[in-house]
């Protein structure tokens, strides 16, 4: 958080100085679970804030950019929560059909709505929302090269950003507690490896294809059984090496978009395959309304061990409400079914624009009929509100 406090403090004194442009959020958020508690000393209740200012600097006609975001959450009761992380500090430079990216930066790859499979630059922020879509800065060089049949992008991403894990107090936990104290590794560099990626996309039509490879420290860890400094149970992180090769496509066909994602994951303890697809189709004005409404349904399997993947044969379903108003309303609900098991989870995702510079943010998170051999069943008593108010300047 050191580090954090510095450059925003340098960002901010420097601003007058060179231009920089400034934007951000501040949010208060109240977190409600109404069913009691699976572990000890777990919350029912918590309020925290956040914090994620933005600044940028254009010069040389456009073709050169600073951009700074950062985010801090301040929680007084799951002290594990309490984080700060440089979403983005990178200079970006643009050369004819060439683009440089250099420092921290977050990447996003897939199309898919209900699991990302080929997104595996950065490392998911595990101590924000349970969807995973929350990311770390990832410190890099990238290069991007623009051609008439695609676009063709490299990484090396400069040593791996190990993530934390909630405490005792937290909730959406796993029985044991996690000690990241103790993270082993495959590789002798540990979290200074460097990592490499490769992505070609290529459009045809209302198609786009995607082909990427990565080859690096493995973003999702292995748990192993150990020891704390106090003797208590935990668990431990253990990081491989691995090899991943990803495709993707999307296809709009007039109101259908196709969608699929589909990964090989190779390392020496955990080598698997998996794919997510499915199809969103958009009905425009419903009942003679502004309101689009789009149906979801996309299914995902792999061949990993039943215990060790929540995704094995998973159909999802949902609805995406855009009202197309003034206040940008929007709310996206979906359940996801286990085709073997009797486990379901719900979600609710809704927001909507308050004025100028308001914007009001809720999650709804329901687990049911969870069973004791799925990996969900830790969570099964985790079903939550959130509601998040944010101020944007």
């Amino acid at each position: 958080m050191r580090y954090w406090l510095v450059l925003y403090l340098w960002l901010t004194l420097a601003w007058p100085a060179v231009a920089l442009k400034s934007s951000g959020n501040l949010a208060a958020e109240f977190l409600l679970f109404p069913q009691s508690a699976q572990f000890s000393d777990q919350m029912d209740e918590n309020v925290t804030l956040s914090f994620q200012p933005k600044f940028s600097h254009e010069w040389n006609q456009g073709k050169d950019l600073l951009s700074a975001e950062f985010f801090l959450r301040m929680d007084n009761k799951d002290e594990n929560r309490e984080h700060a992380d440089i979403r983005e500090l990178k200079w970006l430079h643009v050369s004819g059909d060439n683009e440089w990216r250099v420092g921290i930066d977050t990447v996003f790859w897939g199309v898919t709505e209900s699991r990302h499979l080929v997104d595996v630059i950065n490392q998911t922020d595990r101590l924000e929302g349970f969807d995973g879509e929350d990311k770390l800065g990832q410190p890099m060089l990238q290069y991007t090269h623009i051609m008439d049949a695609g676009v063709f992008h490299f990484f090396m991403l400069a040593g791996f950003r190990e993530p934390e894990f909630r405490g005792s107090k937290g909730r959406l936990r796993l029985p044991l507690l996690i000690d990241a104290s103790q993270s082993l590794y495959e590789s002798s560099d540990q979290d200074e490896h460097i990592d490499f990626a490769l992505r070609y996309t290529h459009f045809t039509g209302d198609t786009e294809l995607g082909f990427s490879v990565f080859n690096g420290t493995d973003r999702d860890p292995l748990f192993l059984p150990g020891l704390d400094n106090n003797g208590n149970n935990v668990l431990i992180p253990f990081y491989q090496q691995m090899t991943q090769f990803g495709f993707d496509v999307q296809s709009i066909i007039g109101d259908w978009t196709w969608k699929l994602e589909l990964i090989h994951r190779d390392g020496n303890s955990d080598t698997f395959t998996a794919a997510t697809g499915g199809f969103e189709y958009t009905l425009y004005g419903i009942l003679e309304t502004a309101v689009d409404l789009g149906t979801l349904l996309e299914y995902s399997a792999e061949d990993r061990e039943e215990n060790e993947a929540i995704f094995d044969n998973d159909l999802f379903g949902g609805l995406r409400f855009a009202f197309n108003d003034v206040q940008s309303t929007e709310i996206l609900a979906g359940i996801i079914v286990d085709t073997e098991k009797s486990s379901k989870s719900f979600r609710v995702e809704a927001s909507r624009r308050i004025g100028d510079n308001w914007k009001l943010t809720g999650e709804i998170q329901v687990f049911t009929d969870v069973e004791s051999s799925d990996p969900l069943v830790a969570f099964s008593q985790d079903d939550y509100l959130l509601v998040e108010f944010a101020r944007y300047y």
